[in-house]
């Protein structure tokens, strides 16, 4: 029976990938100059998001339905390197570092800068999923989770609609977000907390209120919002390990 039932999960996974490969293709067909760029790299950016809902929700499926599978596990691993790692990747580089190039051996434009500021991403996450499927603490994440990582790339094309970001602050979030990734940071596992206090009618309530809230701010706004909550959650284990580190010191 688990194996019969594990094609649900899976789905769901494989519904992750399938829209992070879709990001990639709707960020692929923009070109310079393009009027309608923004909202082109908005769509991208949300089919991101949307992916991290599927990648959630396989995991609860797959518990739910006690179909846990080795398949499953690897498959999710692949699935989050292309959604959350190649394909946030892609979309800054064609929004904002295609055009960071160098001169190099009397050649324009020859070395790529931009590339490899937006490589650092893909390899980021897939080190921090592969060392997640090699030792992984049921507690706690080692490091930003990708999709939450996925997810503050994604947010960026629509939130900067409505306020601009300097390219060089843009760079440093890409970056910082990247190497939280790889670092021994502890976040906490929110599924964790909504498995043990939340019943599938509680969520359903609490997502209803969400989206109502979401409505009520403004198509505009809710990304700003959204980054406000996922900021919070990125600086309080930022926060969580210097303190700990001063404790280990004093110690």
């Amino acid at each position: 029976m688990k194996k019969k039932l594990a094609w649900i999960p899976n789905t769901l996974t494989l519904g992750n990938l399938t829209l992070g490969f879709a990001a990639m293709l709707v960020a692929s067909e923009i070109t310079k100059n393009d009027p309608s760029a923004i909202r082109y790299y908005s769509l991208s950016g949300f089919l991101i998001i949307l992916a991290a809902l599927f990648d959630g929700f396989d995991g609860m499926a797959a518990r739910a339905l006690d179909a846990t599978t080795e398949l499953g596990a690897d498959l999710d691993s692949l699935a989050d390197l292309t959604t959350f790692g190649i394909a946030p990747g892609f979309l800054m580089y064609k929004m904002v570092f295609e055009d960071f190039k160098i001169d190099l051996f009397n050649q324009t434009d020859l070395f790529p800068v931009g590339m490899l500021i937006a490589a650092l991403f893909p390899i980021c996450a897939a080190y921090r999923l592969a060392r997640f499927n090699v030792a992984s603490d049921p507690h706690s994440f080692t490091g930003l989770p990708s999709p939450v990582a996925g997810v503050i790339v994604g947010i960026f094309p629509m939130a900067t609609k409505v306020i601009p970001v300097p390219a060089f602050l843009a760079i440093a979030m890409f970056v910082l977000v990247a190497v939280l990734m790889v670092s021994t940071i502890r976040y906490s596992k929110p599924q964790v907390a909504i498995r043990g206090k939340f019943t599938w009618g509680k969520l359903a309530i609490v997502i209803t209120g969400l989206l109502l809230l979401v409505y009520q701010i403004g198509a505009e706004r809710w990304p700003w919002v959204l980054y406000g909550v996922i900021f919070f959650y990125v600086f309080s284990g930022i926060v969580s390990f210097l303190i700990y580190t001063i404790q280990e010191l004093k110690v």
